[in-house]
């Protein structure tokens, strides 16, 4: 192992070379497997190199399709990039199964976003609150030319509070700030119009009577937007008649029981809501990742609101009234469908023209539902066959491919585990009888 000092000044065949002399030399293939991701298009290979550093390769996911959605009446084909056995296979399933029973409803129940202005201040309280009051419409006044261009396609910011934070943590105070993006996720107009706040009330603050008497300034500490975003939020919902469930009155009466049942243990169970979230976050990643967004963000925030009541529970909720069956989501997600990669990605775009150029509350509603078909089809699993079957059947190709199986193999083993039950194990006798 080595070190070195200017990496990332280095062309991209010198940072290869380093490599693969310093920490891949026991690795004889290492430089044919990185060029063979390479694109034979230069200016494409050159797009993808700079969207972050130090590249010496691409990382490939599958995009794919799952169709059959109709979202508030409109029909889709959402794309998802996911390396996941089965995940496009079981939302596919859920827009099948919803289709002739009235499909997905959504709503937006709200777009705004967060950011802060985290400081410190030791003097006053009221000191400090009066300052904020005389300071305020500044703090409007200076970020006018960061908020012009989003003010006039109908966002911008939407209002500035003084937060006392002191009972938490001594001296700790915020402006809490939120914000309008409209179709950007808005992540670097938020934080610049924060960083402009900070600076802003701290020029002020210098020149602040008050606070000059005291000999006590506010000191900021950092300005960032927040991924947590609860009142950016969508709703997402499935409802049918509970006979539409099952063949009979008594199989859809017999689902219906297990599955709330199983939605309830994931309400108060932590252990099974974060595997039962995760299966969410199958859906929605898939989709976050397909048009450009950022997952992490997404990931974040969606967890954070999934413990806002003190203990960590289901995104998805259960409800049988009046002999109607009703399931549905509410998940804060926080997307943008102009800016960043939206409008440099070539397969980010292709995803977004599928979907129809959507608007980011469009996006929203199309994430969410993608989400809410996830945990259907799993929680669905889960209550009935059991969700390894389904799931090995599409792991199967994985298995084959890892022992390098030829055509005809592949084609006798699809057949084989029509009737059999696919484990690692069966697959490998099986592929022992047929060299054999």
């Amino acid at each position: 192992m080595s070190k070195i000092s200017g990496f990332s000044k280095l062309t991209k065949l010198e940072k290869i070379d380093w490599l693969t002399e310093h920490y891949l030399s026991n690795y004889p293939k290492a430089k044919t497997i990185i060029k063979q991701y390479w694109n034979t298009d230069e200016a494409l290979q050159k797009l993808h190199d700079e969207f972050t550093e130090n590249t010496i390769s691409n990382y490939y996911l599958p995009l794919g399709v799952a169709p059959n959605f109709d979202i508030d009446g409109k029909l889709y084909a959402i794309p998802m990039a996911i390396e996941e056995s089965s995940v496009i296979a079981a939302a596919s399933k859920a827009s099948k199964f919803w289709l002739d029973k009235g499909g997905f409803k959504t709503e937006i129940l709200g777009t705004t976003k967060v950011g802060h202005v985290h400081f410190n201040y030791k003097g006053k309280t009221q000191v400090l609150k009066d300052f904020f009051e005389n300071v305020k419409p500044r703090l409007y006044a200076e970020t006018a030319s960061i908020t012009k261009n989003m003010d006039r396609r109908g966002g911008g910011i939407k209002d500035i509070e003084l937060i006392d934070k002191t009972e938490s943590l001594d001296n700790y105070y915020q402006l809490y700030c939120t914000f309008e993006t409209v179709d950007a996720m808005g992540a670097n107009f938020i934080n610049s119009c924060l960083e402009q706040f900070g600076q802003t009330l701290e020029t002020e603050a210098r020149a602040y009577q008050s606070f000059i008497s005291e000999e006590v300034f506010p000191e900021v500490i950092m300005c960032i937007l927040s991924n947590y975003v609860p009142e950016c939020l969508v709703r997402a919902e499935v409802s049918c008649p509970v006979s539409q469930l099952g063949d009979t009155d008594n199989e859809s009466e017999q689902f219906v029981r297990k599955f709330s049942q199983a939605i309830k243990i994931a309400q108060i169970e932590p252990y099974r809501a974060v595997t039962h979230n995760k299966g969410i976050m199958n859906g929605i990643d898939a989709v976050v990742l397909a048009t450009g967004n950022d997952f992490r963000a997404v990931e974040a925030g969606v967890h954070a609101f999934a413990a806002r009541e003190g203990h960590y529970s289901s995104l998805t909720h259960v409800k049988v009234e009046n002999g109607i069956f009703k399931f549905w989501i509410e998940v804060p997600l926080a997307l943008g469908t102009i800016g960043g990669l939206t409008s440099l990605h070539p397969l980010v775009k292709l995803s977004l023209a599928m979907l129809d150029h959507p608007s980011a509350m469009e996006l929203m509603r199309i994430t969410a539902v993608a989400g809410l078909a996830q945990n259907f089809a799993a929680v669905n699993s889960l209550v009935t066959t059991g969700i390894q079957k389904g799931h090995m059947k599409m792991h199967l190709m994985n298995i084959l491919n890892q022992f390098d199986a030829s055509e005809n193999e592949r084609t006798e083993a699809v057949e084989y585990f029509k009737t059999n039950t696919v484990t690692h194990s069966e697959v490998i006798n099986l592929l022992e009888k047929m060299r054999s």
